[in-house]
């Protein structure tokens, strides 16, 4: 794979995961509870900042323990049946988002298990330090990895067939575009925003969200079965 296909399913992975909500969620609730509480707006800059920060951290190293683990694993070589159940996991992973990644209910409520949920929504209220906030980030990140390990797997795989120089470079750009969604929401809130429309939004085109999100799984995984898979038996026959 030539490094421009590399990059844009690295690319297309993280646009994916960008359009998963839990994150921008607790950053909207985060706020909320700040502005509740009447802190400062340099206050609630601050600890949004740190939440954002800590949310990129943790995708960042996520997606690197995962590309060392396949690494020592495979090796710089994925054989074509690890790139096969790897697209069956994100064929699972868009139809799941399809059918359950929103509760059916009023709100923007996920799918995630409520003892997390709840976890998730108790620290929010009592997080007032940026510390606290960049682990609530960092926390986010993880209480959504049931969703986010497809294309998580599908960018580490890619990596670890890449030279050094650009596995760096794609793990930048992984987690850049990763979080184009919470930071646009940073920087509505920063600038002066009103939450009740940042949330009505997200409620109006929540469904969007979810299709956008599923399709985009499939399509992904529809690529790189038809590159990887069927591109490599036919190439060797």
């Amino acid at each position: 794979m030539d490094i421009v296909s590399s990059l844009s399913i690295i690319a297309l992975s993280a646009l994916i995961h960008a359009s998963f909500q839990l994150s921008v969620s607790v950053l909207t609730l985060l706020s909320g509870h700040s502005i509740g509480a009447k802190r400062s707006q340099a206050k609630v800059l601050r600890m949004t900042t740190s939440f954002v920060i800590g949310a990129g951290v943790m995708t960042m190293l996520l997606l690197s323990f995962i590309a060392v683990v396949l690494l020592d694993t495979l090796g710089a070589s994925v054989p074509p049946v690890v790139w096969a159940m790897a697209c069956g996991l994100l064929f699972g992973v868009g139809v799941a988002v399809w059918l359950f990644y929103y509760r059916r209910e009023k709100g923007t409520s996920l799918w995630i298990p409520r003892p997390m949920a709840n976890y998730l929504t108790d620290r929010t209220k009592a997080t007032t330090h940026s510390s606290e906030a960049f682990s609530l980030g960092m926390t986010s990140v993880i209480a959504e990895l049931i969703f986010i390990i497809a294309p998580l797997t599908i960018s580490a795989l890619v990596l670890i067939q890449m030279s050094a120089g650009w596995q760096i470079v794609g793990i930048g750009l992984y987690t850049i575009i990763s979080m184009l969604s919470l930071l646009v929401v940073w920087v509505l809130i920063g600038s002066g925003h009103k939450l009740s429309s940042i949330q009505k939004w997200r409620e109006s085109n929540k469904y969007f969200m979810q299709f956008a999100a599923g399709s985009g799984l499939l399509v992904l995984g529809f690529y790189t079965y038809v590159a990887e898979v069927i591109g490599r038996t036919v190439g060797g026959l």
